[in-house]
Parts: structure tokens; sequence; C-alpha cells
């Protein structure tokens, strides 16, 4: 997979994730196996760059490359400064986002929202794109309903206004995140354009993965919610690809490991104020399906600092490795 002048690892990239794709989840993404990952959403309205929460978002510190960091606007001046600002602050490949389906996002004409008006794609791309001399990717879902998948459209919009590689995101807007994707939108998008196409949308095991990738004939898979609580999916993937074999379920031992790594750099990156209250969804998502796992998330979730959060982590998951091994 070749994004401008970088060549990713491989072909498997994990989605842009509104309070989740932060540097550290890239990072432990990155480490088990993808071959990009891009940042949460930046806005591009200038007021709000100076912000925590928007200066955290565009942190790149130490990040693998390539850095891509995901910008949302309406406005075709603010988004072209939006990204000069953010490469000029480290980021070496600009994402549009025009698929997020949150109402606070469309509700201001961004995200998805833009669909329904395919000028102001192509003005928002072509300013974009002539702003900055790093590649520029975007996002898409198929349309803005059922009704009105222009995907195929805004595809060839994408490809002539300079896009170099497109995501596109197997639901309309008005579906949100209901359903199950569909994928063929993708594979006609993918039959009319000549850029790089990554396709999304319920991407959850290494079967899936290679059904989608030959399905659609799409360049690579991006995966979002499938990676929550199992950054591990990346590298499980890869090896099914590669050789058509499973990688074995990793030990709870192995999982406790590199939860505890998360949760540390969490704390590292926010503060423990703000790091507790980020760990929390991802304690919650890592131990969901363990047994005990609704009692021990009710206790760690009263918990406010980060040493007894790390307590109770241990104390739950040694016990299902205490568990697992007088099983076997």
């Amino acid at each position: 997979m070749q994004i401008g002048p970088y060549r990713l690892s491989n072909n498997l990239i994990l989605a842009p994730m509104a309070g989740v794709t932060d540097r550290p989840f890239r990072q432990l993404c990155k480490r088990l196996g993808a071959g990009m990952a891009v940042s949460e959403m930046v806005s591009c309205n200038s007021l709000l760059w100076g912000s925590a929460k928007t200066l955290r978002r565009a942190n790149h510190a130490g990040e693998t490359e390539p850095r891509s960091v995901q910008i949302a606007g309406a406005d075709p001046r603010m988004m072209a400064e939006a990204a000069r600002h953010n490469v000029d602050n480290g980021a070496q490949i600009i994402d549009i986002n025009m698929g997020c389906p949150a109402k606070k996002v469309c509700n201001v004409m961004a995200g998805s929202a833009l669909l329904r008006d395919e000028e102001l794609v192509g003005r928002i791309l072509d300013a974009v794109v002539g702003a900055v001399d790093v590649p520029v990717t975007l996002k898409i879902r198929t349309g803005w309903d059922r009704q009105h998948r222009n995907g195929i459209a805004v595809a060839r919009i994408a490809e002539s206004a300079g896009i170099r590689a497109l995501a596109v995101h197997g639901r309309t807007r008005a579906c949100g995140y209901s359903g199950e994707a569909e994928y063929d939108t993708i594979a006609a998008i993918k039959a009319a354009i000549n850029i790089p196409v990554i396709a999304n949308g319920d991407i959850r095991t290494p079967e899936q993965a290679r059904h989608v990738l030959e399905y659609t004939r799409a360049d690579a898979v991006m995966i979002g919610r499938a990676a929550q609580g199992r950054p591990w999916i990346f590298r499980a993937i890869d090896q099914y690809l590669r050789t058509g074999e499973h990688l074995p379920e990793p030990p709870v031992q192995w999982i406790r490991d590199v939860m505890l790594e998360h949760l540390e750099q969490l704390y590292a990156f926010y503060g423990e104020h703000v790091g507790t209250g980020i760990a929390r969804k991802h304690i919650g998502w890592y131990s969901k399906g363990q047994v005990g796992g609704a009692a021990f998330r009710q206790n760690v979730n009263r918990e406010e600092s980060a040493s007894e959060q790390l307590v109770l982590v241990r104390e739950f998951f040694d016990g299902l490795a205490a568990t697992a091994g007088l099983a076997a």
C-alpha cells in the first residue's frame, strides 16, 4: 500500500475515531500490526487550535511514520489553513473527514453532510490539495442516504482534485452505525477510479478482512471499532492475509501486559486526572466478554487514581490467568 512517498508495511489501517485514536492508541496499534493509523478529527476552526484538546489531538511526538492527521470543516479556506497548520506541526498526510455521521458535525454541514453538496466537496478538496505539499486523503460514506448513494460521483471528484487515497465506509450518513455495512458500492467505486481505495465497515475478523478485500478489490481495509480492546487484531489479520493461518488467541497474561502498558501511556499523555477517565473506556473494552467483567468494571469505574486502577486491573487479569491455569 503506497500513499504518496509513504510505503506502508501492510494494507491494514486504524480508522480515525474521536476520543479513541489518540497518540497512545495509535502507537499501540502500529506496534501490534497496523500499517497506518489516522488521528482523531481536528477542527478547521483556528480558534480551537490552542485548546488543550486540540493540542493533544495534534501531538505526534515520537510517533511512527507516516503521521496522518484528519481535519474536518465545511469552509474551503479554513480547511486549507488547517491543513497548512497541521503540516507545519508534523503531519505527513492530511486526511479530510467527509464520513462522520455525528449530528453535531453534520449540523454544521461538515463530515458526511458534505456529501449532499458535490460542488462544495470539489472546492474543499481543491483548496486543501493546493495548500500543502504532502499527500491528501479523503474518508467518505457511500452517500447521504440509501436513495442518494453518490459515492462514485464523489470518488471521481476526489481523484480529479488530486486525492491520493480514498477510504469508504460502507454505510450512508442516514445509516449511522446501524445495520450491516454493504460493500457493493465500495466495489463500484474501486472500479470507477484509479487511486487506492480503502474499504471500511464491520471488519471484525481475519476472514471478513480477506472477504472484503477480494469482493471489493480494494487496496486496503480500515478497522475501527473492532480494534477497541483488541489492538492486536491487526497482527492477527496480517498473519491470516499473508499465510492463511490463524494466530492463536493471546493468553490472558499477555493481554494484561498490553493493557497495563496502554494505561501507563494514557496517564503519561493526559496526566493522571484526565488519564484515569480516558482509561475507563479502554478498560471496559479490554475486559468485555471476560468472566466477572461487569462487576470488575463497576469497581474500576469508581476509582479516581491511576495507582488504584492499575491494582484492580492486575488483580482481575491475574485472577483470570489463575483460573485458566487451573482449567488447563
